[in-house]
């Protein structure tokens, strides 16, 4: 599904990000990509969304490059990724039930299937009775629920999880892990890019390890190690 093939990407004035990436994803798995801060785990992420472009090598997404792909395929592979970040990224104007059917209105979605699917989703996460509050009266833990509700309601292939819980206390992390542990079991790929070790360890799925732009393991039940 997700696939990286000799990627290298360098910045101005000869910053190497990564080099010489490869690994690949495949459908329905959960993957956890860990590094210490700077290792280029968020460029890793970029890249997977057609946000940055490799230096050398290629990205494929569903057997596309991403890299040589026109807008009009970006945005069709854009479509099949739910994105869900640490800073919750809510419109704090409009409320739970608005910033979930906001997503659908910007893909044109028909008021029907709207009121049908927000609820729903809203119910899946356990804000089926927040549906009338605003984020600021949600706590951490329910706003990032909200962010994830807003990344799977459109039904995409994929979740890409950068950071989730880095804004979280330890109750509110291991309950978004467990939503997303939940979500890649009804079928979705999930990738995590995360530096908390407990949660890595506690997962037991598999790790890719990032140093310094390098992939220095890649284990199929692997351990936070660095």
């Amino acid at each position: 599904m997700i696939k990286f093939q000799n990627v290298t990407k360098i910045y101005q004035e000869n910053i190497i990000v990564l080099q010489d990436v490869s690994f690949e994803i495949k459908e329905g798995e959960f993957v956890s990509i860990v590094g210490k801060s700077g290792a280029g785990k968020t460029t890793l992420i970029r890249m997977i969304l057609g946000l940055e472009f490799p230096t050398y090598g290629e990205v494929f997404f569903d057997g596309e490059s991403v890299s040589k792909a026109n807008s009009k395929i970006l945005q069709k592979i854009r479509r099949k990724i739910g994105s869900v970040y640490q800073d919750y990224r809510l419109l704090p104007a409009k409320t739970v039930y608005e910033n979930v059917a906001y997503i659908m209105e910007v893909e044109g979605k028909e008021n029907e299937e709207i009121e049908v699917e927000v609820p729903r989703v809203l119910e899946i996460i356990g804000l089926g009775d927040k549906m009338n509050n605003f984020p600021r009266e949600l706590s951490g833990g329910e706003q990032q629920r909200l962010s994830i509700a807003r990344a799977l309601v459109n039904h995409p292939a994929v979740i890409i999880a950068d950071e989730p819980t880095g804004n979280l206390d330890p109750y509110n992390t291991y309950e978004v892990i467990s939503l997303l542990e939940k979500i890649n079991k009804s079928g979705k790929t999930v990738v995590l890019s995360t530096h908390n070790r407990e949660i890595v360890n506690k997962l037991g799925k598999r790790v890719i390890t990032i140093e310094n732009g390098i992939i220095i393991r890649d284990e199929e039940r692997g351990r936070f190690i660095i």
